[in-house]
């Protein structure tokens, strides 16, 4: 019997910092442990002078022009890093679309209730994606389904903005609206 495998999926690696003996640039930039630039030095010299101090030597910058390391606690340096990252994650605003159906022979107090909802997710920050669904002979009148679409639309309070026009889809309309 074959034995089957599962697909991993690809993560996208966090930067490997380069630390002490595996920073092979001949010439680096230094920042000591207080924040003060030392300026530039040999690799060795940077590294002799992190381990007077009993420090790590890290590049924290190896695209510039001389490479940027500091010198730091490596540990330390990379529990603030984490830190860093999940404080700039939690910080990223999500928005989703959320989405409303209607039909043409929908009620008006179904359709208030609607409304509310379309007006609750556009007050939180998302976008709603407004759909009128055709069925059968509803779709031989396609002027109507526009014109109650829009008034559905129109009727809503709070300030919002059309992505685009109403479009055409193979069950009937719809509209992407985003608040303002």
């Amino acid at each position: 019997m074959r034995r089957r495998y599962k697909k991993r999926s690809f993560k996208p690696q966090k930067p490997r910092y380069r630390v002490n003996e595996y920073i092979r640039i001949p010439v680096v930039f230094v920042i000591d442990e207080n924040g003060k630039q030392l300026g530039e030095m040999s690799n060795t010299e940077a590294l002799k002078i992190a381990r007077e101090h009993e420090l790590d030597l890290v590049e924290v910058a190896p695209n510039a022009k001389p490479p940027v390391c500091k010198i730091t606690n490596y540990g330390k340096f990379q529990y603030s890093q984490s830190k860093q990252d999940r404080l700039s994650k939690a910080k990223q605003k999500k928005t989703g679309t959320k989405g409303i159906r209607l039909g043409m022979r929908t009620d008006s107090h179904d359709l208030s209730f609607k409304k509310k909802q379309a007006e609750k997710f556009l007050s939180k920050g998302h976008k709603v994606k407004v759909e009128l669904r055709l069925r059968g002979r509803e779709k031989a009148h396609q002027d109507l389904a526009r014109k109650n679409l829009r008034e559905f639309i129109e009727n809503i309070d709070i300030p919002y903005k059309m992505e685009d026009n109403i479009k055409r889809f193979p069950g009937g309309f719809n509209v992407i609206i985003s608040p303002e």
